[in-house]
């Protein structure tokens, strides 16, 4: 008997993450009875039910991979907690509600480790996300992504929806934003070598250089998210991540760029910006337990990868 067709819609396809599942769904793990649909804000504006219901009736999904959000920097989230807690609610729901009302019989959302509580200890790990608030920086955005997980329990309990969530540390890699104050750190720390080495400027690291991140590179988590779909059967999410002992410095991170872009000019700490955060330690104890046989890009060579391709798409890329 043949295998029943699948059709995955995946909500804001075309970023940083969308592009590296389609890399990995069409390449690496193509398979035949699944169709992929690669949905950007030009298919429909996911805040709005009617035009969200228009897209879902448009490409019939029997399976949603939900990245789509509205997303900013660290000064737009500060300025715009309400909007962004408001904007991703209703995209949030829509994308859910209409899931269930048109029978899709499993959706993977994307959550972010800035929803972990802000005083907690560390490792923290998926048990430990609602034990208290977020981060007061960017309350709005967490908090509607905390509620991912709670609408996901809410929909098996009440209806018997097979709706779950991953939770990835910091996502690098090729389509990412590299504008320095909206993007991440390791986007930013590439055009701000790419800028230096053109201006024969030296490159500047903002703060220490201290602080410690888990840096996932987005075709990894593409490959994990793909296996989350076809999978893995709980509803209670799973944190997608390199180890605790694969956590850099932003100095070691820096470095890694400086050598990926053939950086020869000076490097300069500025220990007048701010550090934030010094960690945000997450276990990825659950992920080794069930696919023990993962094996993660290198770091260095995931940083000359996506250091390549920016330099292969400039000036096309995110700014």
């Amino acid at each position: 008997m043949a295998a029943e067709k699948k059709v995955i819609l995946v909500t804001g396809g075309t970023g940083l993450v969308g592009k590296a599942i389609e890399a990995i769904a069409r390449e690496e793990e193509k398979r035949s009875d699944e169709e992929w649909f690669f949905a950007s804000s030009k298919d429909g504006d996911l805040s709005d039910r009617a035009q969200t219901q228009a897209l879902f009736d448009r490409v019939k999904p029997t399976h949603v991979i939900h990245l789509a959000a509205l997303v900013g920097g660290l000064f737009r989230n500060l300025k715009y907690n309400l909007d962004f807690f408001r904007i991703n609610s209703l995209i949030n729901d829509n994308v859910l509600n209409i899931s269930y009302q048109t029978g899709v019989k499993k959706v993977v959302s994307c959550l972010s480790t800035c929803i972990f509580p802000d005083k907690t200890t560390y490792p923290i790990d998926e048990t430990m996300i609602h034990n208290g608030p977020p981060h007061t920086s960017n309350f709005g955005y967490s908090y509607a992504k905390r509620m991912i997980d709670v609408q996901n329990r809410g929909y098996h309990q009440q209806h018997g929806c097979h709706f779950t969530a991953v939770v990835p540390t910091n996502v690098y890699g090729p389509y990412d934003n590299f504008n320095l104050e909206d993007g991440h750190v390791l986007p930013g720390l590439i055009h701000k070598a790419h800028t230096a080495q053109k201006e024969k400027k030296p490159f500047v690291i903002w703060g220490t250089g201290a602080p410690r991140r888990q840096f996932i590179y987005s075709l990894d988590l593409a490959r994990l998210m793909i296996w989350v779909l076809r999978e893995y059967q709980e509803i209670d999410p799973i944190i997608l991540s390199v180890s605790e002992e694969e956590e850099v410095s932003i100095k070691e991170a820096a470095e890694a760029v400086l050598e990926a872009m053939n950086f020869k000019g000076e490097v300069i700490l500025d220990t007048t910006k701010s550090d934030g955060q010094f960690k945000k330690t997450a276990s990825n104890a659950k992920l080794k337990k069930l696919r023990p046989d993962f094996r993660f890009t290198p770091f260095k060579q995931a940083i000359k990868e996506t250091c390549d391709w920016y330099l292969t798409n400039y000036p096309k890329v995110r700014l």
